[in-house]
């Protein structure tokens, strides 16, 4: 037999009953490409590109190795060399990649051409234009498979790669004193002891990141229980009053189901913690969680951003690119400010919604996704969708459940918990050692109305842990509309309270804000001096210029 007469029709056999797939002889895997991808992306990111490349050449040499012995097997061939050039025939039928006419054998002068390599595009897809070759696996496998049926080692390696924006793969096979010493660091990728090293040094710094957050953990558990030694927050989220620990109960309730949540509450509210914690106590948690604010990106690249872009689909599109959905797949994408998408992309989200399906700019294929979709807005949605700025369709499939937090002035109970968090990580991150609050800061922070909600106490926060001079907060440190703030009357009896002695409290906090300066303070209130002077004396207060 001959390398060119290998066809898909005989090496292919398919037992559907059985659940088993046959190439060659062998039992054979299907496995998506995005797949191998995101295996190639996780080794990289996880231990370094140094290790992810030593792992997958010496997987594909063990892989050609055992293919090279299927084919001496399963096949009678006319020589020795025809089972050596059938290598490169079996790798192109499985899809790997495709050989350019008349350039079969790797041990030519000129080596293989190859072109649509599927591990070049994968490298382009998840981290772009590469310094170096890529195609580690496909080096990998074809050494293997010519080492086996050459008889000797054989090492090959990329003289061009797609991946380095060159317009083919060149792929050259030679053995170890052939190519001497020029490219003897990149034969180590071969050798045994080169991973045995990788992985040590992988699991050493697994092991110092681990060490380091632990530390990290240990500081800011110090540190929250200096500033904060009551808060409790088993879900990582401050819940002290009966409005938010609604909304906590609900966002885990929800979790357990793959169903959309619509997110409403006021600017800085919350709603993204909210989006992490149903994420975090679902089954997606070990997935992705992706957010994009949806007013923050223009129309013409949000479409991209969203749903990705075939190379050559706009100016500027250089390459394949997956969108946040494919980038989110097996996880959750929290579409922030939902009601700012324009109203095209509200269509095409509304499809992907029901179908599952996104298709990206510039395809006529469309690509399956497995992704959670959360959506959040600050504005009120209703029938009408924010006054027409969302499609009633699109706001019913995204309203399969709703879940409103509720601004911080609605929940007091929860800003002086919150406070002592924040004002705990501040504190960490500026490696401060601050106690809490002095009595009459933490008074004001409960006078404040908070239009900015949990974002403006964060800030609020930090910026007192900035100025603190001691141990503690005092009010100096505070924003100056915090240390202006007045109380609202609250009817906390059952009944209002008289007017009288609403004017009695607000004269004499306004008294003590200016530190007992009458003039000052009758200034303020736009009174004159003696009729302030006579309230106060009315008060039972001294008198003081």
């Amino acid at each position: 037999m001959r390398a060119d007469d290998l066809d898909h029709k005989e090496l292919l056999e398919l037992d559907p009953h059985a659940g088993l797939i046959r190439f060659a002889g062998q039992r054979a895997l299907l496995l998506d490409a995005v797949a191998m991808g995101l295996l190639r992306k996780y080794l990289v990111e996880n231990f370094g590109l140094t290790a992810a490349r030593t792992v997958l050449t010496q997987f594909g040499f063990a892989h050609g190795w055992r293919m090279a012995e299927a084919m001496r097997a399963e096949f009678t061939w006319d020589s020795d060399d025809e089972w050596r050039r059938a290598g490169t025939r079996i790798h192109t039928l499985e899809g790997l990649f495709r050989v350019a006419s008349g350039s079969m054998d790797l041990l030519s002068e000129t080596g293989s051409m190859l072109a649509a390599s599927y591990e070049a595009e994968q490298h382009l897809l998840h981290f772009g234009r590469a310094d170096a070759p890529a195609c580690w696996m496909i080096c990998g496998l074809t050494s293997g498979y010519t080492s086996r049926s050459s008889g000797k080692e054989i090492y090959v390696l990329e003289e061009r790669c797609m991946a380095k924006g060159d317009a083919a793969c060149r792929l050259v096979g030679r053995t170890r004193e052939q190519w001497g010493d020029e490219r003897a660091d990149e034969l180590g990728f071969y050798e045994a002891k080169r991973l045995e090293a990788c992985l040590e040094v992988s699991l050493e710094r697994v092991t110092a990141t681990l060490k380091a957050a632990e530390k990290k953990l240990r500081a800011h558990r110090r540190a929250l229980v200096r500033v904060a030694p009551d808060v409790a927050a088993p879900l990582g989220i401050i819940a002290e009053s009966a409005t938010m620990r609604q909304v906590v109960d609900l966002a885990v309730r929800v979790a357990k189901v793959d169903s959309t949540l619509l997110i409403t509450g006021e600017s800085g509210s919350g709603k993204e913690r909210i989006a992490r914690l149903v994420h975090d106590e679902s089954a997606r948690a070990a997935g992705p969680f992706i957010a994009v604010n949806c007013g923050a990106i223009t129309e013409t690249l949000l479409e991209s951003e969203l749903f990705g872009h075939a190379r050559g689909s706009f100016t500027g599109a250089t390459q394949d690119r997956a969108g946040l959905f494919e980038a989110a797949n097996g996880g959750t994408l929290l579409l922030d400010e939902v009601a700012e998408l324009p109203p095209p992309l509200q269509v095409k989200l509304l499809r992907v919604l029901q179908e599952r399906e996104v298709r990206r700019v510039g395809e006529n294929r469309s690509r399956h996704v497995d992704v959670r979709v959360l959506a959040a807005t600050n504005r009120v949605l209703g029938a009408a969708g924010a006054g027409g700025a969302l499609r009633q369709d699109l706001y019913y499939r995204l309203k399969v459940v709703e879940l409103h937090v509720p601004p911080l002035r609605d929940r007091r109970d929860d800003v002086l918990p919150l406070a002592r968090v924040l004002l705990a990580d501040a504190a960490l991150r500026m490696k401060r050692k601050l106690a809490g609050f002095a009595p009459a800061a933490a008074d004001q922070l409960l006078r404040h109305e908070w239009p900015g909600n949990v974002r403006e106490l964060e800030n609020a926060m930090e910026r007192a842990a900035a100025l603190a001079r001691g141990r503690r907060v005092e009010v100096e440190d505070l924003p100056e509309e915090v240390r202006l703030a007045f109380p609202k009357p609250v009817p906390t009896t059952g009944a209002v309270r008289p007017l009288e002695d609403i004017e009695r409290d607000y004269i004499l906090a306004s008294l003590a804000l200016n530190g007992g300066n009458q003039t000052r303070t009758a200034e303020q209130l736009r009174i004159g001096s003696a009729t302030l002077y006579r309230k106060l004396k009315a008060y039972g207060n001294g008198t003081k210029a």
